[in-house]
């Protein structure tokens, strides 16, 4: 695919009610273009199937909260929210029956494994941006997650 058509699709894409676009060529090029507050956001990747890809662009951190108990949130202190950067199903480990990536109360390294979200039939790593103690775990084992759903609770160290 050339990228001037990529541009044509992307237009067609911004200024119509689709929300979520992905085609992929025979010879195994994909093309994903999805909307969040209608802009629109590419990504192109050979197909793999069931390959280990490297973790998805990570949603930005929230910066940390102030020492108030937000009441919209429920995080407390400098607790921050760790949100998907992708739709696709949460896994807490790399294999049914294996032990979780990470458990709450769990002090975690930046770039360590959080859990999997699984995409397309692509195992993508969800890392630690930053280093944290894991608060809460909110993504359930197996379950959808959407684009900038909160799937940990977390505060800085």
């Amino acid at each position: 695919m050339e990228l001037k058509d990529i541009r044509e699709l992307i237009r067609f894409i911004d200024k119509s009610e689709i929300k979520e676009f992905e085609y992929e060529t025979e010879n195994g090029e994909r093309v994903y273009i999805s909307k969040k507050d209608d802009t629109p956001v590419f990504a192109a990747a050979p197909a793999t199937a069931y390959a280990q890809a490297p973790a998805a662009p990570a949603a930005p951190a929230a910066a940390p909260a102030s020492a108030v108990e937000s009441k919209e949130t429920g995080l407390t202190g400098n607790q921050v929210e760790i949100k998907t950067p992708i739709v696709g199903t949460f896994y807490e480990a790399p294999s049914p029956g294996a032990e979780p990536f990470i458990k709450e109360g769990d002090t975690v390294k930046k770039g360590q494994t959080l859990c999997i979200v699984e995409a397309m039939k692509i195992m993508n790593e969800i890392e630690a941006e930053f280093d944290c103690k894991i608060v809460r775990k909110i993504g359930q084992n197996a379950k959808p997650v959407e684009y900038g759903e909160v799937i940990f609770i977390a505060e800085p160290v």
